[in-house]
């Protein structure tokens, strides 16, 4: 760079730009990096900063003394190019402009003769307007085709010479799905092969997980640069934390290799705008932060959402002409006696824990855990023989023996107590067999599945969490054997990727976290796309009285509208709108932690 006084290239990783100066330009370069809020001073002569700072903030560099003296790498030069045109096009549609809109007539046209054509309206819309745009997002609900839709979108581009290939990063449970529309839309199918070591060359997809992307980011990112690539992450809520979580921070250094990036998920703001944030800055560095925050920072949903839809496609609920979801019932239980003693001494032993440590979210994490094991049955806490131990419930229940510890009561409360969330599920699920209605049961506790599994014994149960080895046997045996009636599983294993709604009308759920993307989730497992119109769907969710379960309820009320607002979508919202059921028998943001301390506060130290 001897004639050049600022030179801008990407860092090794690629998440950040290298900008370096030359000796006579240190005081400058040291002003320039005041004005990032990410920078990094490296050397005198050399400072770090991330690629979205960078693009959010170019007008900075005008105040650069030698501005003919600034060059760019190409490939730091393309992006940047890239996300500003995506920016142009997007501004000229919120005006009007739709000149250079793809119109979904056309999209059989581009997909060529090699493609299959098996896509429905709505998915040739979103074909067409995520071909609009350089890169895009669909955050169309499960069960509306997104895999379809991305798969049909590289076809358009690798017919048009655009790209060669594609690197699919998704859960395990996606791939099974990718695997099948290939096969399926493609009479010639590209040669598609999960990442197992070192990416084959040869190949024209790779899939992979998220848990294994950040120990391949060497040899992906050279088969991302090894020809023209389409980069796309499917169920990308997991990366919703950004550079700040591991499988953001490997997505945004993958992400300037790729010449398109396209993103996939039912649930893009589960925790509010920030998730968004991170996102829409992984599919448009610079240009979709600033968007969300610029769009969000009124408070006025509905105005945001009229501002952001530009950015991605959406197929709604009532686009796909489901039969309607009966409104989720909220069934509050009184805890027993006991329940209720042991629970507010924990509560009060977790306040004086807390206090002062509002920031420690790990801390608070696992006393969040703690109290909705102890909103179901506090003898959870209690340690077996074996971390998953079920627990052993009399029935009819002992006498508590006179001058019982609390703490030893709470080892042994099954012989005197029977968890009320318990008993009402095992009603549920009995009232719906004698109906002939197989039932989903969810509870974020292996021991409280191993529980259930043995009080629900005589409806041959199907248990899978993940510990379980024979995955695909249980959920054979769910879905085909009579006797079998209730499938015990938590949101974390069977929340994404399965579908049950052939097999399974009502769902029950023992407890909830913060989570509302893996609520809604784990809702769609029954309620997808093929359901025929006269079929009811029942969803039941227990909460015991005056506990974290209340707290956790309020706050998904809140995520869920927010969601909805943004998105323009009246079911979302909707689903915060729990009516109330009589009884008959984590994912944290600071606002979760708020309402956390309310509850533990309201219970003296």
């Amino acid at each position: 760079m001897a004639d050049r006084s600022l030179h801008l290239e990407f860092s090794d990783d690629t998440s950040h730009a290298v900008l370096r100066a030359r000796p006579e330009y240190e005081e400058d370069l040291r002003r320039l990096a005041l004005r990032f809020s990410s920078c990094i001073q490296r050397s005198p002569t050399s400072i770090e900063v991330e690629i979205d700072d960078l693009f959010a903030n170019l007008g900075v560099l005008n105040s650069w003394p030698d501005k003919p003296g600034v060059e760019w790498s190409p490939s730091l030069k393309a992006l940047a190019a890239d996300s500003a045109s995506d920016a142009q096009s997007v501004t000229r549609r919120l005006e009007g402009s739709v000149d250079e809109a793809v119109d979904p007539d056309q999209v059989s046209i581009l997909l060529g003769p090699a493609w299959d054509d098996k896509l429905t309206a709505f998915q040739r819309r979103d074909v067409a307007k995520l071909l609009s745009l350089r890169h895009g997002a669909n955050f169309s609900v499960p069960g509306a085709g997104k895999t379809r839709v991305g798969l049909a979108v590289f076809q358009a581009l690798r017919q048009q010479g655009v790209v060669e290939r594609i690197l699919v990063v998704g859960p395990k449970s996606s791939y099974e799905s990718w695997l099948g529309e290939n096969e399926e839309c493609l009479p010639d199918p590209m040669r598609m092969k999960v990442l197992d070591g070192r990416p084959d060359p040869a190949a024209d997809g790779l899939l992979v997980n998220y848990e294994r992307i950040s120990r391949s980011l060497g040899v992906l990112g050279k088969w991302l640069s090894d020809a023209p690539s389409m980069l796309l992450l499917d169920e990308a809520h997991r990366m919703k934390r950004g550079a700040d979580g591991t499988y953001g921070a490997a997505c945004l250094a993958l992400g300037p290799l790729a010449r398109r990036r396209l993103i996939l998920t039912g649930t893009p703001a589960p925790n509010g705008a920030r998730d968004l944030e991170s996102l829409l800055g992984f599919v448009w560095p610079g240009y979709g932060r600033r968007k969300v925050v610029q769009a969000v920072a009124g408070g006025d949903l509905a105005k945001a959402s009229r501002v952001l839809k530009p950015l991605f496609t959406r197929t709604t609920k009532k686009e796909l002409q489901l039969p309607p979801m009966e409104s989720p019932k909220l069934r509050l239980v009184q805890m027993p006696p006991r329940h209720r003693e042991v629970y507010d001494a924990l509560t009060g032993r977790f306040s004086s824990r807390a206090a002062g440590y509002e920031a420690d979210f790990q801390s608070l994490g696992r006393t969040i855990v703690y109290l909705l094991m102890a909103a179901t049955s506090p003898a959870l806490l209690s340690v077996g023989s074996t971390r998953y131990e079920p627990l052993e419930y009399r029935v009819p229940p002992l006498k508590e023996p006179e001058g019982s510890r609390l703490f030893d009561l709470m080892a042994d409360l099954p012989s005197y107590e029977m968890s009320p969330k318990f008993a009402e599920a095992l009603h549920i699920v009995a009232e719906n067999a004698e109906q002939g209605r197989k039932t989903l049961v969810w509870s974020t506790f292996i021991r409280s599945l191993n529980t259930l599994e043995r009080m629900m014994s005589r409806f041959s149960p199907a248990v899978v969490h993940g510990g379980t080895e024979d995955r695909e046997e249980q959920l054979r045996r769910f879905r085909r054997d009579p006797a079998c009636m209730v499938l015990l599983s938590n949101p974390a294993t069977l929340g994404e990727g399965i579908s049950l709604h052939h097999d399974c009308h009502d769902a029950v759920y023992i407890d909830r976290d913060f989570a509302a993307g893996r609520f809604l989730q784990s809702l769609d497992r029954i309620h997808r796309l093929g359901l025929p119109q006269d079929t009811t769907t029942k969803v039941t969710i227990l909460a015991s009285e005056g506990t974290i379960d209340e707290v956790v309820a309020q706050r998904l009320e809140t995520k869920l509208r927010f969601m909805g607002g943004i998105l323009d979508d009246p079911s979302v919202k909707e689903l915060g709108d729990l009516s109330e059921d009589e009884p008959v028998s984590g994912g944290l943001n600071p606002d979760d932690i708020k309402a956390l301390m309310g509850h533990l506060h309201a219970y003296p130290a």
